[in-house]
């Protein structure tokens, strides 16, 4: 197994159990995230992106000895992001980096949306910016990867079901081999 992959896959193991703020645990969150991903008919690239899209979140619990501070905004979006740019091609890592955006831009742009947020997203949204200006969503609508980033959010809130079962998190690491080797 690729070192990245690897390092990736422990971070899982490690804290991947931890319910963060939903009622089903980081692990569950991200394999039903890619579970709708695939069934969707995504592309590897953005299968493995609804897979990761919260891996900041890992990276925080790791630095901080497995504790998180709800009160403040991790910029977890940000920090995954980062940290597979290093190794995943954009494909992967912009939808990543902008899923909170789309978070914001969904709640401002579809009147439907923020009723369909679970308690945790409701509770930071605030941290993250709240709604979109007008001038937020016109850039935002014009970045290359609105779509994929659009799609993976509305993935992202529909992957919280704590009576699902999925494929496990380790049936994605050839495609994450894949996707990591299209750089």
């Amino acid at each position: 197994m690729n070192e990245t992959i690897h390092h990736i896959n422990q971070l899982y193991i490690q804290f991947g159990n931890n319910k963060y703020d939903e009622l089903i645990s980081q692990t569950e969150h991200a394999t039903q995230c890619a579970a709708l991903a695939k069934a969707s008919g995504a592309s590897p690239e953005l299968t493995i992106a609804a897979l990761l899209h919260d891996i900041g979140h890992l990276l925080v619990l790791a630095e901080n000895n497995g504790t998180i501070d709800f009160d403040t905004d991790d910029e977890h979006e940000a920090l995954g992001a980062r940290y597979l740019a290093a190794h995943f091609p954009s494909g992967v890592t912009a939808p990543i980096a902008l899923h909170v955006a789309a978070k914001r831009f969904l709640c401002t742009a579809d009147d439907t949306y923020f009723d369909q947020l679970s308690i945790g997203s409701v509770r930071s949204l605030e941290k993250q910016g709240g709604l979109m200006t007008h001038h937020e969503v016109m850039r935002f609508e014009r970045s290359p990867h609105f779509s994929s980033a659009v799609e993976l959010r509305r993935w992202d809130e529909g992957a919280k079901d704590e009576h699902i079962i999925v494929d496990p998190f380790e049936s994605y690491l050839e495609m994450m081999e894949y996707t990591l080797n299209s750089k």
